[in-house]
């Protein structure tokens, strides 16, 4: 009797810290999960500049394939550095509604977020990585590297942190009016499309793009295989653009939304690509349905967790078709875009931003709902005031840098060195051996 009371009485006292250790260990748990969670999603964005290298590599020409591929070799290395020592600070330390000032190099930094410091940096340090990538295929085959190297270090330090300061930072000012950009449609894609319309226009045209009477020539690219892979990568990265920006494993239901929300977005603006391109020109055209895969999941990444698989559909289907006729729209414009970036990235990133506005439900996590679930337009015109912020600020600044560029190191390269190619001209080799012809003495 007496050790059956005498265990009793232990049982009572440990108890409460059984029970203690077993919610500070199921808390752990939880973090540790997030926590592997957000860096899977780093690394599968990280892979994305894999794809960006693919794609942009395939849609130029084999003498520009090696500065391309240094270009996005280079523009993640410098942007991670960048953010590390001032990016980070800017877009998430403490300040006003416009910027943040604490935190620089990582001392100090305030965390957001419900995982570890670095981990999350590493996540956002990936974005910052892919809104600078976007530029160089816009602006492939004539930019000087000096020129492209300083550009990057200007939209990894101040425009895309600055962008991601008035979003994602509660302080921010778009955040404060109830603006809503899940995992970057307006932050990365239209803040890339935009600087990419500005360089191109500044650059021009490649040699021989136009014709005299101003009509469009195809300069085409030397891998379709190729580019068809990068766009395959890039799909793939997208579950960790896309889902990981939850930054929280939680009961699993809001990944899956958005991972099946950004898959269906991406077929969607596949077929309708490819269906209006076989309408208006006769043929299926791969590259065109590349980009409309790409423009569907460029679309869908602002609402992804806000809409449903089925509004998904029909986002992903109006990209594919703003894709298309964006092309078009620059080829009038006689603007010199080699990959579709600015149509893809710039267009159809504005586009995704507004359907929020349209799709949006409160009952996943907007603030308020869309005009098709009774919201009226208010949430539509918050999303298309931040839109044009964005796209203004980033053209305004970009616009100031690449013209300082210009009158300084040289935006763009010589005719000779454009007609050789960039590859021997700023790097002094071959992207594939062999092929060039050199007097023997």
């Amino acid at each position: 009797m007496k050790v059956t009371w005498m265990t009793a009485a232990l049982l009572f006292v440990l108890s409460p810290a059984a029970v203690f250790a077993q919610e500070s260990g199921a808390a752990s748990l939880s973090v540790g999960l997030d926590t592997v969670w957000v860096l899977l999603a780093a690394f599968l964005v990280f892979f994305m500049q894999a794809g960006f290298g693919m794609v942009e590599a395939g849609f130029t020409r084999a003498k520009n394939a090696c500065n391309i591929l240094t270009k996005n070799f280079m523009d993640y290395c410098i942007a991670s550095i960048m953010f590390f020592l001032v990016g980070y600070a800017v877009m998430f330390g403490q300040g006003n509604s416009l910027f943040g000032w604490t935190g620089f190099a990582l001392a100090d930094a305030p965390n957001p977020s419900g995982v570890p410091l670095l981990a999350f940096w590493l996540f956002q340090a990936a974005f910052c990585g892919a809104a600078a990538t976007i530029v160089a295929g816009a602006m492939a085959e004539r930019m000087r590297f000096p020129a492209y190297l300083m550009y990057t270090v200007v939209i990894s330090a101040l425009v895309y942190p600055v962008v991601g300061h008035w979003i994602w930072n509660a302080q921010g000012w778009l955040a404060g009016i109830g603006f809503a950009d899940f995992a970057g449609s307006t932050v990365v894609h239209s803040i890339g499309g935009c600087v990419s319309l500005v360089g191109t226009m500044m650059l021009g045209p490649r040699v021989g793009k136009f014709s005299r009477d101003g009509k469009p020539r195809v300069l085409a690219g030397h891998s379709i295989p190729l580019a068809s892979l990068g766009v395959f990568i890039l799909w793939f990265g997208w579950f960790g653009f896309n889902p990981g920006s939850t930054l929280a494993v939680g009961d699993g239901s809001a990944i899956a939304l958005i991972a099946v929300n950004t898959n269906l977005a991406a077929c969607a603006g596949a077929v309708s690509a490819m269906a209006l391109v076989w309408f208006k020109y006769g043929k299926p055209d791969l590259s065109m349905t590349m980009n409309g895969t790409l423009a569907g999941l460029v679309a869908i990444t602002a609402p992804c967790a806000f809409v449903s698989p089925a509004a998904a559909i029909v986002i992903g289907a109006v990209a594919g078709v703003i894709v298309v006729y964006g092309v078009a729209l620059l080829d009038k414009m006689k603007i010199d875009d080699p990959v579709g970036a600015v149509p893809v990235h710039g267009m159809c990133g504005v586009w995704g931003t507004l359907s929020v506005g349209l799709w949006g439900q409160s009952a996943l996590g907007l603030g308020r709902d869309g005009l098709f679930h009774g919201g009226g337009l208010a949430q539509f015109a918050v999303q298309a005031l931040g839109s044009l912020s964005a796209v203004c600020f980033a053209a305004g600044v970009m616009l100031v840098v690449f013209y300082v560029i210009a009158r300084t190191v040289g935006l763009r390269v010589s005719r000779a060195e454009e007609m050789r190619g960039l590859d021997i001209g700023e790097h002094g080799m071959e992207s594939y051996g062999g092929f060039q012809v050199f007097t023997i003495q």
